[in-house]
């Protein structure tokens, strides 16, 4: 009986190391999924696992046409802003004898990021930028390998279209060599990128957008109220404890600092919330940075307080360009263009107007975030009622998840002889359910016929 108890008791302590092990694991998962949630939509792109399989499509269908749009890759700092009024900030603090020992190696680290900055060029591509969309483009040929041999064999053009924005042509010529890398046959097919701001850059040109993002006062008091939730503020302080004297923390919440960047000179600190905000930005713009310089910014803003000063971008992209106040469609309206773009290509098809083998557009998250509305893709559902502001506890949307750098919609094409069509779609490499009460060729199938698309979409696009 002994003998017994004693291998019970082995055997239990085991279940209990596993079952601990397994507690470890998922609050290492859990606070993976935080720090990657605190950075937005500077989150850098999350490609699928190696091993992840995709549905075959029936029988006697054959690849014929992609129809993809991507955000840009990642990217360093749009212009000389941030990591200027930190350096100014981190120079006074200095000459004041003002800096924490953390504060004092704070510095150095700035003028690193900004050395980087100024050798590849703000607002461009990082080298992690670049090999996200070579390696999208890789496995993207490997899904569809069938269609880029048929291409070939059929003489079919493989379009590029951008926003015509730096980052994201430079994206487009790195998701081109991904491709031939692949298959160097396809670089005579493939045509050279054009530009069409009306449906890459529609955030600029739709007037509407415009004048609500300008003048709308419910956005505006909504914005302001988001900036002023106290948690933001103790957060902001905590940062600045961190590598600042009380003293120095308390002059700048006087009012008595008023730095202006070198760069555009159109970017203000003067405040605590100003201070923490800025260092966040150098937060969330470090992991993109990886392949060109290392930083663990965390010395500097925690998990925890970046986790907080998130909620002011998180706000502002979804009110700003996602599903934003219920009753008001004006920030993904305007994606309709887009939607009407890659559903024209499918009509095309049956109707023997799309000659193509695929179209490959390069845009932004202003682009991504609006189409993830107006599609009502997943955790882009839900506008956000008036009188309660948007947080992760009433509502789905997460930045990371719904426009990392590297963000992506594809649509695959498939047909058989009789020219019946069918569609699979893929977000962000991920197959996707077409929301609304669009219907499945059968149950629990993620093809749709593309005459069902124009049934269920198509009053998107008028």
């Amino acid at each position: 009986m002994a003998k017994y108890t004693r291998f019970t008791s082995l055997a239990l302590a085991g279940v209990m190391l596993a079952l601990t092990g397994c507690a470890a694991s998922s609050q290492a998962a859990a606070e993976d999924q935080s720090a990657r949630l605190a950075l937005g939509t500077k989150a850098t792109y999350a490609a699928p696992a190696e091993d992840v399989e995709y549905s075959k499509a029936p029988d006697e269908f054959e690849p014929v046409l992609i129809e993809h749009v991507a955000r840009h890759g990642s990217r360093l700092l749009s212009s000389k802003k941030y990591d200027d009024l930190i350096t100014q900030l981190w120079e006074m603090a200095k000459k004041e004898n003002a800096l924490t020992e953390t504060g004092e190696r704070l510095g150095p680290v700035v003028a690193q990021i900004t050395a980087v900055h100024e050798k590849v060029g703000y607002g461009m591509l990082s080298t992690l930028g670049e090999h996200e969309h070579q390696e999208m483009a890789e496995r993207a040929y490997d899904r569809m390998e069938g269609l880029f041999e048929d291409a070939e064999d059929e003489d079919k053009k493989i379009n590029i279209v951008t926003s015509g924005v730096d980052r994201a042509v430079d994206s487009a010529q790195n998701f081109v060599q991904g491709l031939v890398d692949e298959d160097k046959d396809l670089k005579s097919l493939i045509s050279k990128p054009r530009t069409d701001k009306d449906v890459l850059y529609f955030h600029d040109t739709d007037q509407a957008y415009n004048d609500f993002i300008d003048n709308d006062p419910v956005l505006a008091e909504t914005l302001e109220k988001v900036e002023e939730d106290p948690q933001i503020v103790e957060a902001s302080k905590h940062v600045l404890a961190r590598l600042f004297t009380e003293e120095f923390i308390n002059k700048l919440d006087s009012g008595a600092i008023d730095l202006v960047d070198r760069g555009k000179g159109e970017k203000h600190l003067e405040s605590v919330v100003d201070a923490a905000m800025y260092l966040y930005e150098l937060y969330v713009i470090a992991p993109g940075m990886g392949e060109d310089y290392q930083v663990d910014f965390s010395e500097f803003v925690t998990a925890d307080d970046a986790l907080v000063l998130s909620r002011v971008s998180e706000a502002e992209d979804f009110y700003e360009k996602g599903p934003s106040i219920a009753g008001n469609d004006v920030t993904y309206k305007m994606a309709d263009v887009l939607l009407a773009d890659m559903l024209d290509a499918v009509a095309g098809v049956r109707e023997g107007k799309t000659e193509q083998a695929a179209d490959f557009r390069f845009a932004h998250a202003e682009e991504i975030i609006p189409l993830a509305a107006l599609l009502k893709l997943p955790g882009s559902e839900t506008a956000q009622p008036a009188d309660t502001l948007f947080s992760y506890d009433n509502n789905a949307w997460r930045g990371a998840e719904v426009a990392p750098m590297g963000a992506n919609i594809q649509w695959d094409v498939f047909a058989n002889e009789d020219q019946d069509v069918i569609v699979r779609m893929l977000y962000n490499e991920k197959e996707t359910a077409f929301g609304f009460d669009c219907k499945p060729i059968e149950e629990g199938s993620f093809f749709y016929a593309d005459t069902e698309l124009e049934r269920c979409l198509g009053d998107l696009t008028k």
